[in-house]
Order: structure tokens, then C-alpha cells, then sequence
């Protein structure tokens, strides 16, 4: 497969799509301390819409032209797992916190950095350019637990652009890539 310049995206990895965040407001406005606006409804689907150029159907980013290459952040559950180990949760904590987008398990999702990659659950691939990290903020520290901003430090996962349309689901996936997110072994993160 290749992407829209004609690079191959040679390197196919099999990842599980958990969550699909589609917000219509942004809740983590203002001061941490002043906690997170309340929501309008449900914000995580089984399947979403994906316009090319301009975002998640529904997402408080869509269309939004400060947005254009941001309009859809990725996470690696694992990220959100790192923070449960090295604080030593007795807990989960629970990824929708993050407030990403696409929350996917089986790959370091920040090694995609300034690749094209297409993702496919199914009805077909969407393809996207990972732009620059999706940093985490002192809200992390609220939400999921104290110390989890630090912790989240370099796994916040990528701020990306939609460079095709189509839809995407929760459950097994395709991830294909320009880059290679591995180094040869099983060991990811």
C-alpha cells in the first residue's frame, strides 16, 4: 500500500482499536482544579467518520482550520499502562482520560512521528500523517492520578492530519506504516 505521495507503507503491524473519543465540547478547560466540564453525552463510540483534511464527524476539532493538521490525536493504551506500573496503581486508570481520539493497543504509537500511516478496522483504510506529539498536561495529574503527567512524559501519543476519509470501529486492525515502530523483536514498549 502506499500513501497519497506514493511511499510505501511497508510495514503492517495487527493492533486492536479500544476506544473512539468523538467530543463535541472540550472539557479540560480552565484550571485543573476547577475539574473537568461535565459532558453532553457519550463521547466513546464503536465507530466513527473520518473526513479527510478536517477530522473526527462530531469532534469539537472537525473543520476547525487552527486544526487541520491536529484534528485527530492517537494514543497507545500501553502509554496509559506505563503510567498505572510506574506509579504503582492499584488500580486501572482509565484511557478515555486522555482525551485522544484513537486509543490503540500493539504498537508504540509515538515512534510514528512524521510518518504516513493508514489504520483499518475493516471497512477499508484511512490514511494519516503524524505531525508533532499530542504532549500531556497538568490535567493528567487530575484525571488519571498524581504524577501521571511526568509519567506520560513521551507517550502522549501524535497529533495527526486525516489525509483520506472513511470509517473506523473498535476491535482488530491494520495498522500500516512508513516507519518502522519495532525494533525486530516482540518487545514494544
Amino acid at each position: 500500500m502506499e500513501d497519497a505521495s506514493g511511499t510505501a507503507l511497508e510495514f503492517e503491524y495487527r493492533v486492536r482499536i479500544d476506544h473512539l473519543l468523538a467530543s463535541s465540547i472540550h472539557r479540560y478547560e480552565g484550571r485543573p482544579s476547577d475539574g473537568p466540564r461535565p459532558a453532553v453525552g457519550p463521547d466513546d463510540f464503536a465507530r466513527v467518520t473520518v473526513r479527510a483534511h478536517l477530522g473526527i464527524v462530531g469532534d469539537r476539532h472537525f473543520g476547525k482550520a487552527a486544526h487541520r493538521t491536529a484534528s485527530v490525536t492517537i494514543m497507545a493504551v500501553e502509554s496509559v499502562e506505563h503510567v498505572e506500573r510506574s506509579l504503582g496503581l492499584a488500580h486501572a486508570l482509565d484511557p478515555l482520560d486522555t482525551r485522544r481520539n484513537i486509543l490503540i493497543r500493539g504498537v508504540d504509537v509515538d515512534r510514528l512521528r512524521g510518518a504516513d500511516f493508514s489504520l483499518d478496522s475493516g471497512s477499508g483504510p484511512v490514511l494519516f500523517h503524524a505531525h508533532r506529539p499530542a504532549n500531556p498536561c497538568a490535567w493528567m495529574d487530575v484525571m488519571l492520578a498524581p504524577g501521571a503527567h511526568k509519567a506520560l512524559r513521551g507517550r502522549g501519543g501524535l497529533r495527526c492530519e486525516p489525509l483520506s476519509s472513511g470509517e473506523l470501529m473498535r476491535g482488530p486492525a491494520v495498522l500500516r506504516s512508513s516507519h518502522r515502530l519495532d525494533d525486530g523483536d516482540a518487545t514494544l514498549f
